[in-house]
């Protein structure tokens, strides 16, 4: 221990007293507080980013025993909960961390703020449980992490569940009260459904340490990709209907890329109106089983989804559209009869720009698949005029995630679509070669006081090609809604879009359900 003479015990206590005695209220009035580290900074490193070239190298090989594992072994790998990062903040949010390994092999930063100071959090193996897995040697403390997740009491006011995760490329997925994960939600797709589509990812992570009792919560990300670099900002309201408050600021690398701006994707293998994979006794396998729009007409549009012999992509046309999402409607447990995977309980992503968005279009990608794991539908948003390098294009949006969102059905809605061929359900008209049936269910709203008297409703049916031959309305007491059939006859291999919406003495009564439909060959 060093001992101070009183000299110099003296002169110490004058030089601290020169710092206060000195300053005068002006000078003290110019000292530079340190700055809040916020989106600007985000923005600045994907604007600078952006000017450089692109580096999408990954490790070759991750240290061992991460380097070669299946995904039963990488899960097993557990964050240690006594080692939450939020511990010390009381707050109701937890932060754990991913581990790398399994299909996660990019490395990525996650830091927190706390008082406006960002600070990495460093990798250490005292961080995870790992499990079955031998882990002989500690990795460096720059290691890095495949991602992490927000653990809040969302269902339950002692359990902390997880709430939102970020993991691989630019995927995150978020929860509500009583859901299962499901779909997934994109900061960016670009050339999707070409054989040129690129994957941007997040290469760093800023997490805001949240209030104490508080379900909001701030984080930050920066993208890079060949096209586009950029900055978000994620405020995550947590709660029966979660919602995520999106800013993004892109920076385009190259000029000519089709940009998908809020994608959502989702898996859709069997359903009622779509046959053509048969997995044992589940007569139903999808995420999502609709594609619902609030175009910037004010009309609601809902386009059942499909597992098509080939890759088909649909577009909407529309100028600064209200909003667009992936929907889950049916929540019966006996379309599933999955115990495990409860279907019925995954959530709908319900997509809302902030701002008006223009001109573009929502398109909606559909690729075939045999497999429940694959993830085969893609819905986005993409401006007519596409973004070019040179200048930051902004733009904000919100996603909701809930089960059945009744704010999003102002009018009655579809609850199930049937097809078949005309002849096989009867008819004592004479039957055109080339007819086909569709059967369309209409609940909710208004619909059940037309039960007792459908005849005060119309059908009305229209199709792109060919031509509708009937069509007709019934009650369906067991929905306690409608039931509206039509027949359309269109050349064998020819394509038709059709449409059909309830009216009644020349009020809508439902929203509009939207078909694409290829004929069988001849």
């Amino acid at each position: 221990m060093t001992r101070l003479t009183r000299r110099q015990f003296a002169g110490a206590l004058s030089a601290i007293g020169a710092q206060f005695v000195l300053k005068s209220p002006a000078q003290a009035a110019n000292v530079v507080p340190t700055p809040r580290f916020g989106f600007d900074n985000v923005a600045q490193r994907a604007r600078d980013l952006a000017l450089a070239p692109f580096d999408n190298s990954v490790p070759s090989r991750l240290p061992d025993p991460f380097d070669a594992m299946d995904f039963d072994t990488w899960r097993e790998i557990r964050f240690r909960r006594d080692h939450d990062v939020f511990a010390s903040a009381d707050g109701g949010f937890r932060l754990e961390t991913f581990h790398l390994g399994f299909l996660y092999r990019r490395p990525v930063t996650v830091n927190t703020i706390r008082d406006g100071i960002a600070t990495p959090i460093p990798y250490s193996p005292a961080l995870f449980d790992y499990g079955r897995l031998k882990v002989e040697k500690a990795l460096p403390v720059n290691t890095g992490f495949a991602g992490f997740r927000l653990h809040f009491p969302v269902n339950e006011p002692h359990i902390h569940d997880e709430v939102i995760s970020f993991l691989g490329a630019s995927y995150f997925r978020f929860l509500g009260r009583d859901q299962k994960y499901g779909l997934s939600a994109r900061a960016l797709c670009v050339d999707a459904g070409a054989d040129r589509e690129s994957f941007p990812f997040f290469r760093e992570y800023w997490v805001e340490t949240p209030e104490k009792g508080g379900n909001h919560a701030t984080l930050y990300a920066l993208l890079d990709g060949d096209a586009a670099t950029g900055a978000f900002k994620f405020d995550l309201f947590a709660g029966q209907e979660s919602t995520l408050e999106i800013q993004a600021t892109l920076f385009p690398r190259r000029a000519g890329a089709k940009l998908g701006l809020a994608p959502l994707t989702s898996m859709y293998l069997t359903g009622e109106n779509d046959r053509r994979v048969r997995d044992g006794f589940r007569t139903e396998l999808h995420d999502s089983d609709g594609l619902l729009i609030h175009n910037g007409a004010g009309e609601w549009l809902w386009r059942p989804l499909s597992n098509p012999p080939h890759a088909r992509i649909s577009s909407f046309l529309d100028n600064n559209n209200r909003g667009f999402g992936l929907l889950q409607r049916d929540r019966t447990f006996e379309s599933y009869q999955d115990l495990d995977l409860a279907y019925e309980n995954r959530p709908s992503y319900f997509v809302e720009p902030i701002g008006d968005w223009g001109e573009g279009r929502v398109e909606l990608i559909e690729l075939p698949t045999h497999d429940e794991t694959n993830d085969n539908i893609v819905a986005s948003w993409t401006p007519a005029k596409p973004p070019e390098p040179g200048a930051p294009f902004v733009y904000a949006y919100r996603i909701t995630a809930g089960l059945d969102m009744p704010r999003l059905a102002p009018n009655g809605i579809v609850v199930n679509t049937f097809e078949a061929p005309a002849r096989a359900l009867g008819s004592a008209e004479p039957l055109d070669p080339e007819s086909h049936r569709f059967i369309v269910d209409f609940a909710g709203s208004d619909l059940e006081y037309y039960v007792a008297d459908p005849s005060q409703v119309e059908a009305v049916a229209t199709t792109s090609a060919g031509r509708v031959l009937r069509a007709s309305v019934a009650a369906n007491q067991h929905i306690g809604g409608l039931r509206a059939l039509f027949d359309v006859s269109v050349k064998p291999g020819h394509t038709a879009d059709l449409r059909l919406f309830l009216r009644a003495h020349g009020r809508t009564l439902t929203e509009t359900w939207t078909y694409p439909w290829t004929a069988p060959a001849a």
